[in-house]
């Protein structure tokens, strides 16, 4: 775990440190190797096997059939507006799309702006309390105009995983396009794609290792696509631009290691996991768990603190040296509330939430040590 000035750092979810030998691998790549991989020239040109060698990487981890299935971007937030872009251009004749009310801000916006400035129709499904969502739901907002469906494979605020196989299926029974934003799946769970019907995937490397401001989308080899960044001929057309080779160095060694480390994730990590969780609702009063008990990543516990202010216990925590959120650290600048939190319970619950993301090198004795910080901060704030 990090400790870099007595740091506990307990918030994965939002990004995770660059690991030391993700960047020894990118090094030569900000010296000697600066090439750019386009050129005909064998200094540069030398480069592209490297980009190729990454592709593959990323392919193996999420169980892609080829590597060419693999589009880089510069992240998450690129892969979802590109998959659904993708979606909508390919089938003009279509205007309906069919997403949650607890994805990503990124994908949930590009809807949003559809919606108001393009004239398409959005159903946005619910979840119930626990965060879980209705196949039957989907299944009857299916018409023969939806263009997509984007639903995420695992929540970034409660970790609350949604029924992936299932949808796929539908969809592909349905000859609806399927996008997965699997951000925060993507190296805590095991993935095949080549056996599922998904068209479209989207993750990004600063939630495994690498360094911010790079990604990749999966693009089904059979599924249609259009590109949303026009320029060069590069990814063979698909995303212009000159390739950020260090980066992309970096996230296929990053998805090395996570595949590496895959098979004890979770038994490393849900057990801490689960003694954090366990002593919040023990022993601090008026808290409850946000998320389905069972069904969530294993390094994920969103918790209400009733009657006490999210943004004041974090400010707390961080005073103790403790990094946490109450959401998406792509909403940390918005006044509203967890629209996640919201859609599962309203009321104050959403204002009143705080999530703990671990990462495999957390200890137990940190875990003890933001117990005991959580139980007098929350005290102090709960006094009148």
């Amino acid at each position: 775990m990090p400790t870099l000035w007595g740091l506990i750092y307990l918030d994965h979810n939002a990004t995770t440190p660059v690991l030391p030998e993700v960047r020894e691998a990118m090094l030569p790549f900000l010296g000697e190797e600066w090439g750019n991989p386009s050129s005909s020239y064998r200094f540069g040109a030398k480069l592209k096997s490297k980009l190729e060698a990454a592709r593959e990487q990323v392919a193996d981890l999420v169980g892609a059939k080829v590597p060419r299935e693999i589009v880089f971007t510069s992240g998450g937030t690129e892969s979802n507006n590109t998959a659904i872009h993708a979606a909508i251009i390919s089938q003009p004749g279509k205007k309906h799309l069919v997403t949650s009310q607890v994805e990503h801000s990124s994908a949930l916006a590009y809807c949003q702006f559809l919606e108001k400035h393009h004239g398409y129709r959005v159903t946005y499904l619910p979840v119930d309390r626990e965060g879980l969502l209705s196949v039957a739901d989907l299944e009857n907002a299916l018409t023969d105009d939806t263009a997509l469906v984007s639903l995420m494979w695992a929540n970034n605020e409660t970790g609350v995983l949604f029924p992936v196989e299932e949808i796929a299926q539908i969809c592909r029974s349905r000859g609806v396009l399927y996008h997965c934003d699997a951000v925060q799946a993507v190296g805590k769970l095991p993935m095949k794609l080549k056996d599922l019907p998904i068209d479209y995937l989207s993750l990004t490397g600063h939630k495994i290792g690498a360094p911010k401001g790079i990604g990749a989308l999966y693009v089904h080899r059979k599924s249609p696509f259009v590109p949303f960044m026009h320029g060069g001929h590069q990814e063979r057309g698909r995303r212009g631009g000159t390739e950020n080779v260090p980066h992309l160095i970096g996230l296929g060694t990053a998805a090395v290691h996570a595949l590496k480390k895959l098979p004890a994730y979770d038994k490393t990590v849900r057990p801490l996991r689960d003694a954090l969780e366990k002593g919040i609702l023990s022993s601090i009063p008026d808290t409850e768990l946000n998320g389905h008990a069972t069904q969530r990543l294993a390094n994920t516990s969103n918790i209400t603190f009733h009657g006490i202010e999210s943004e004041a216990l974090l400010l707390l925590l961080d005073q103790a040296g403790i990094c946490a959120s109450s959401g998406s650290a792509c909403l940390a600048d918005s006044p509203d509330p967890s629209h996640v939190i919201a859609a599962m319970k309203p009321g104050a619950a959403a204002r009143q939430s705080v999530r703990f993301s671990l990462g495999l090198d957390v200890t137990s004795k940190r875990l003890d040590e933001t117990l005991r910080h959580l139980a007098d901060i929350t005290r102090t704030l709960a006094s009148p």
